[in-house]
């Protein structure tokens, strides 16, 4: 019997160093909308919203994270086109192995977090692009 019923993902939380850098990417570059954060809130942490309300959340602290595979994904709907959109802010694109039936792509926040740029060609069926096990 199911008991907890999950919606979707609210918000993603990442670490940052620098408040000025860190807004700078996910607004003027990932153009998202900065929020307030809740006036309950005693530590610097930025806001930004998705068009869905998904909201990224920005942790300011001391050291970044250690470089790693974690990162989250952003969906597109033009993978060409969100690379020229990097490529003429000056971000360097990581390409990455493929998925079936997607192109997608990284970057790193001026960090070093790792964000997945993804664009579904078509949605994704595990019947037909999954492995035949899981892990």
């Amino acid at each position: 019997m199911r008991t907890l019923q999950l919606s979707r993902l609210d918000h993603c939380s990442v670490i940052i160093t620098d408040i000025a850098k860190a807004r700078s990417f996910y607004r003027d570059v990932l153009g998202l909308r900065e929020i307030p954060k809740p006036k309950t809130f005693d530590f610097v942490a930025l806001w930004f919203q998705l068009d869905d309300g998904q909201t990224i959340h920005l942790l300011q602290k001391p050291q970044a994270d250690p470089r790693s595979p974690r990162h989250f994904a952003l969906r597109v709907a033009d993978a060409q086109a969100a690379r020229k959109h990097f490529r003429a802010c000056g971000i360097d694109i990581l390409e990455t192995g493929p998925i079936p039936h997607c192109d997608r792509f990284f970057v790193m926040d001026p960090d070093g977090n790792r964000i997945e740029i993804i664009q579904w060609l078509q949605p994704y069926d595990p019947a037909t692009s999954g492995a035949t096990a899981l892990d």
